[in-house]
């Protein structure tokens, strides 16, 4: 009998252990943003041997080499380029680099970037029609549409990523040098 009934309260406990478990595990999935932590060594930030002007003028080259559509904001210095590519008919993926410049009046600049990503997926959404005067409304479905939904959207962390677009700026700005010893690079003297 007393074997009985421990399987009875077994039972009975083995739903709720399950249901805390996964409470537990979805909460764990939370971004804590008190855990973020500044540090020097993070991967967004890069001097660059080369004055202001060739470092800014090789950033602009380093992101339309690569297929991005670059767009300057009213802030000087800063350039966002974005591009998409569709790895699978259902899915598009967009790239967006922000990047900001500035010469350190020393013969070096320093680049910041901070690139992101973000997945969108081809869903789709059912349509309803309303029809009706004042509270007596009937809402009815009328079919269903395909749209894009966002379904992932993060800050690109991996170091490498930002690695190769410093080293083709890096690249860029030797090139700069090399073909214009007098400082002024392409962007000045078109003014």
């Amino acid at each position: 009998m007393r074997t009985t009934a421990i399987a009875i309260v077994i039972c009975r406990c083995v739903p709720l252990f399950a249901v805390a478990a996964v409470m537990c595990g979805c909460a764990s999935g939370r971004h804590d943003a008190a855990r973020d932590t500044f540090s020097a060594a993070a991967p967004f930030s890069k001097t660059v041997a080369g004055p202001g002007d060739a470092v800014c003028w090789s950033v602009k080259r380093a992101l339309l080499s690569q297929g991005y559509m670059v767009d300057r904001p009213n802030d000087s210095g800063v350039l966002t380029g974005t591009r998409d590519y569709q790895p699978d008919p259902k899915l598009n993926v967009s790239l967006r680099l922000q990047t900001t410049c500035s010469d350190n009046r020393d013969g070096t600049s320093i680049v910041f970037v901070a690139a992101s990503r973000e997945d969108s997926r081809l869903q789709k959404m059912k349509q309803t029609s309303s029809a009706g005067i004042g509270p007596a409304t009937i809402t009815m479905p009328s079919g269903s549409a395909k749209i894009l939904g966002v379904v992932r959207r993060e800050t690109i962390q991996d170091p490498n990523f930002y690695n190769h677009f410093f080293a083709l700026i890096e690249q860029y700005v030797a090139e700069e040098q090399r073909s214009h010893p007098d400082g002024r690079h392409a962007e000045t003297r078109d003014r």
